[in-house]
């Protein structure tokens, strides 16, 4: 470890020491057990809620924070034996005055008029669950991490419902205890209330959160204050069974139709008040939402995220580890083998899998992962293990520090996975420290990890540390990264390898003064990152700076300027469309425009544009336009139309001997209308439609969802893939899966 890693990990423990007491310790409220019956209708008309305890005083977070809230909102909460309860009366500014975009679950935050609540149990301003609904009664539920992020991917078994009155909606909902992680003994959690008024054009809390910081920021919850400790958790089990049926047709291959009749499932058991234990049995994933379709012009690898139940919950503990560009645990991995010899990744069934996660005590938490998947003999693809143990202890106010150890082995026994190149074992193992300030000002982290696999090669490390400010008008940030060239988790997320990376950044954040004005705020800011590799060669750097902007409706603007410099590492295709691929070694830079407006979400047709026009890859011209187009027919759905369109033009291609320089161009879409209806919030109905030139295809995928209990589903998937040529069918598939979730 270098000087300048030993004096970043200094400045970061001096940081982090902090005093822990409680921002906003004076915000209290007091949670008794309620004296009857209360029914989850929307209705609040049982005396239990006369007698609860209320907050009303919001504060407005933006677009000012010091100012109380202009639209009033009443909270009452109170408390059984099974049940935490938790109701809202949300005033209008205006009569029958909300936005939303339908009854779907897990709903976008900014464009939805919506009640959250984000809950504290433990007390350690890091972690904790968040419930709410919005006008419509779409419910939204997560589980919360790293201080303010929530994992809206996350589900759990609670009720809620939402009624009108004609000037205010009313939230109710019961969360049991069941469904959450706590501390037993205790009569404190941490607690907060957030409002969000389209209309009224405010964002506002019951216990206040700088405009900088998302109301979900548990360093300024408040306090939950119970008459006697909550009922202490048990160990309940729940169990989650499926039953599948489903047909697929390979036309491009002309195999046969298959059918398949499935069973499988989920148990969850709760081991203590805060540790959790996940298994799963011949698990299915097929009604999870479908992957938008990205364009790729990049040099590397494009993200996706997890959406898989079962790799969810507390799942910070095996992702977190790590930058966004070094990740050394990604569980899209599980499940998908990277044949080494055709370098094409292969789906491999999943035949169990077992996490324990969660807390051991205030301090400490633990994350354990066991997944097996199957062999592929036709594939040469050996019978897999996935494992990982990681080990977390907080430090200070909100930092922690974290070891891990990710495992993958594989079970090779015969002459074609040797010839394949799979190799009998990689592993990766590694450290964190990251760093939380008491009030969220300070941010940052320093990470080092190694791969080891019997290649056994040098060079064989991954390192990083980030430092970061920000406040009501500056934000400042330093990152470096530094991955050697046979850093190789092959469980993990790395998409580029051989490189030393800086990366400073500075914005300034401009609030007008004229409160009568229609601008909520702009920000300009400036950034450079730059790339050496390990031979010290500089090899990238991009500058830009922007202006952008947000006004009181939540439209907003932005333009960015650009330069880029690429060395290129190894030939590249510029075009990613077959042509030929530009030389390694070669020098290429170029300037660009960037032009982006978002329209306003109260309305209900709603438009996002973006523009890209400049240099390219080989003194060539990119033009890129994106747009997005919606009508919202509220609160029943609504209808939209994705466009990327990306056209390259004069891309030069350095002749040889045998072959003349020349010049390429390409020209491509992707398309992507989608149809979401939602007939209640207990039954969906989604159609995507993707045309993806670039990779060749069109895929068509419908979904019916009924929730019809808690948590409990029936789905429909129809799912088909299409030359875009010629339109001609490449495989059709249909499954019917029902699912049931069973508290024992």
């Amino acid at each position: 470890m270098n000087r300048s890693i030993l004096l970043v990990c200094c400045l970061l423990m001096f940081v982090g020491i902090a005093n822990a007491q409680k921002i906003n310790e004076r915000f209290q409220v007091n949670i008794k057990k309620s004296t009857g019956p209360i029914k989850i209708d929307g209705v609040l008309n049982e005396n239990a809620w006369l007698e609860s305890a209320a907050v009303s005083d919001f504060v407005m977070c933006n677009p000012y924070d010091s100012l109380c809230a202009q639209v009033r909102t009443d909270v009452k909460i109170a408390y059984d034996d099974k049940y935490i309860y938790i109701s809202a009366e949300c005033f209008l500014k205006e009569p029958g005055a909300y936005v939303v975009e339908s009854m779907k679950r897990d709903f976008g935050f900014g464009v939805n008029d919506n009640f959250l609540v984000f809950i504290d149990t433990f007390e350690d301003k890091t972690t904790g669950f968040a419930f709410g609904a919005n006008a419509a009664g779409a419910q939204w539920d997560g589980q919360m991490s790293e201080g303010a992020k929530v994992n809206l991917n996350w589900d759990n078994k609670w009720e809620s419902a939402t009624t009108y009155k004609t000037d205010s909606w009313i939230f109710e909902a019961a969360i049991p205890f069941k469904s959450i992680r706590y501390k037993d003994n205790v009569k404190r959690w941490g607690i907060n209330f957030s409002r969000y008024d389209l209309k009224a054009k405010e964002k506002s809390a019951w216990a206040p959160v700088p405009r900088q910081f998302p109301t979900a920021s548990l360093a300024y919850a408040g306090v939950l204050v119970w008459d006697t400790p909550p009922p202490a958790p048990k160990k309940n089990i729940s169990f989650i069974p499926y039953v599948l049926s489903g047909a697929t047709a390979n036309y491009e291959s002309k195999d046969p139709t298959t059918f398949r009749n499935q069973i499988g499932g989920d148990i969850k058991v709760s081991i203590n008040s805060g540790l959790n234990l996940d298994l799963t049995l011949n698990p299915d994933f097929s009604q999870v939402d479908v992957d938008r379709q990205q364009t790729n012009l990049d040099r590397f690898e494009l993200f996706y995220p997890e959406r898989r139940q079962f790799f969810i919950e507390n799942s910070d503990l095996f992702d977190g580890f790590g930058t966004e560009s070094i990740r050394p645990f990604f569980s899209r991995r599980i499940g998908i083998a990277l044949n080494p010899k055709t370098g094409i990744y292969e789906q491999t069934p999943i035949t169990y899998g077992a996490r324990l996660s969660g807390k051991l005590n205030q301090d400490w938490r633990i994350g354990a992962l066991n997944v097996q998947s199957e062999r592929i003999d036709a594939k040469g693809i050996p019978t897999q293990n996935y494992s990982m143990v990681a080990l977390q202890r907080k430090l200070f106010a909100r930092s922690n520090f974290g070891v891990y150890m990710v495992n993958k082995q594989s079970f090779i026994d015969t002459e074609l996975q040797k010839t394949n190149g799979f190799q009998s074992y990689n592993r990766d193992v590694g450290f964190e420290y990251n760093l939380a300030s008491k009030d969220n000002f300070w941010t940052g982290s320093l990470f080092y990890a190694n791969t080891i696999s019997p290649l056994n090669k040098a060079r064989d490390f991954s390192q990083a540390a980030s430092l970061a400010y920000a406040d009501n008008d500056w934000a400042f940030s330093i990152k470096e990264q530094w991955v050697g060239e046979n850093y190789n988790p092959e469980v993990g997320y790395v998409p580029r390898v051989n490189y030393l990376e800086i990366q400073p950044e500075a914005a300034k954040i401009f609030y007008p003064k004229n409160k009568n004005t229609n601008l909520f705020y702009t920000t300009l800011k400036v950034m450079s990152v730059s790339f050496w590799n390990n031979q010290g060669a500089y090899t990238d750097n991009t500058t830009y700076v922007s202006y952008s902007g947000t006004m009181k409706d939540r439209s907003t603007f932005g333009v960015f300027y650009s330069y880029d410099f690429v060395k290129l590492q190894y030939n590249f295709d510029a075009t990613r469309m077959g042509n030929t691929a530009l030389l390694r070694g070669s020098e290429h830079d170029w300037y660009a425009l960037n032009i982006r407006y978002g329209s306003s979400p109260i309305k209900a047709f709603t438009y996002l544009l973006t523009s890209r026009f400049g240099g390219y890859f080989g003194n060539g011209w990119r033009t890129g336009i994106t747009g997005d187009i919606g009508y919202r027919f509220q609160p029943f759905g609504s209808v939209s139309v994705a466009v990327d369109y990306n056209d390259i033009q004069d891309v030069e291609i350095p002749g040889t001997e045998k072959m003349a320089a020349k010049k390429v161009s390409s020209q491509f879409w992707i398309v992507r209308p989608k149809i979401d209806i939602t007939f209640s919030n207990k039954l969906f109905f989604a159609t995507f439609f993707q045309l993806n030139q670039q990779t060749k295809n069109i895929n068509l995928n419908a979904r019916l969802q009924w929730r019809y209990k808690p948590a409990s589903d029936l789905f429909l998937v129809y799912t088909d893939n299409y030359f875009p040529e010629t339109f001609q069918i490449r495989n059709r598939s249909l499954v019917l899966k029902l699912n049931y979730w069973l508290n024992l």
